[in-house]
């Protein structure tokens, strides 16, 4: 059985309720969002989507249908999601590796091109959240990757093209590793001046204390709402920082810095944003 690659495919910003207001606040910081999709599990979304991943902003529309898994968390930066081909693989060797699983999931939701209603079809495996304190981590096995990553959803006014970084803050990053470690391998885990580092695809993981996160984004950082553990920030990679900063001049409180621009959290719903090169 071939080992499990850290390979980043999206990242989740749970809005609760608010997906309109989302919807508004992440246009108006220059990302293109697809239409609103609807999910067979009774939630809503729109996705940011760049080269081979995205940003999704997860709520639910005020129907009636509430996914529960999503109402344990505060708004901001909580899904941070794996790629993988074969879902029941995933599982098998996560079971195998005793880490705490949970049955594999598949659900759908509607897109309309060209007049034309098809399902995007998606199977997750799932790390269960209650013994996660990160947040919620899984895979994602996309069977119909054509009805996803679409040209016309990946040009993006702020020239955003890729996820660069998810920052952790955690007490104690290695153990919060550990877990990392258990579904990629120790070597897969780095050592930076104590941050654990995981390369995921064009991505990586950050694990750092939260005193290391403080002394990076200060009072931009992602409110930890009485948790343990959270996602505290967010890295986009641009193709032109001079053009991400006329989309983002407006934006209150907005860190002007030498090589990058940093949304506050405040500004982004609970989610610390920085663009960089």
């Amino acid at each position: 059985m071939a080992a499990l690659s850290p390979v980043l495919d999206h990242v989740v910003i749970d809005v609760r309720d608010r997906i309109d207001e989302a919807m508004r606040c992440f246009q108006s910081l220059g990302f293109q969002l697809t239409p609103r999709g609807r999910h067979t599990l009774g939630s809503v979304n729109h996705l940011a989507m760049f080269a081979t991943d995205y940003l999704e902003l997860l709520g639910f529309a005020g129907d009636g249908a509430i996914r529960p898994e999503i109402m344990h968390f505060p708004v901001g930066l909580n899904g941070l999601v794996f790629t993988t081909a074969d879902a029941d693989s995933v599982h098998a060797q996560a079971a195998a590796a005793g880490l705490p699983i949970l049955p594999v999931q598949s659900f759908s939701r509607p897109v309309t091109l060209d007049g034309v209603a098809r399902d995007a079809r998606f199977r997750t495996t799932r790390l269960d959240p209650e013994k996660v304190a990160m947040g919620r981590v899984y895979f994602c096995e996309h069977q119909t990757p054509d009805l996803v990553w679409r040209p016309e959803w990946q040009t993006h006014p702020n020239g955003a093209c890729a996820i660069a970084r998810v920052v952790v803050a955690t007490a104690d990053p290695q153990r919060t590793a550990r877990l990392f470690r258990g579904l990629f391998g120790d070597e897969i885990v780095a050592d930076r001046n104590g941050a654990q580092i995981i390369a995921a695809g064009a991505a990586q993981v950050e694990l750092s204390t939260p005193d290391a996160v403080a002394a990076e984004f200060g009072e931009a950082a992602a409110e930890a709402a009485g948790r343990t553990e959270h996602m505290a920030a967010l890295g986009i990679r641009v193709r032109s920082l001079h053009e991400a900063g006329q989309c983002l001049r407006s934006v209150p409180g907005l860190h002007v810095e030498r090589h990058r621009l940093v949304v506050p959290a405040g500004a982004a719903f609970n989610t610390a944003i920085a663009f960089s090169e």
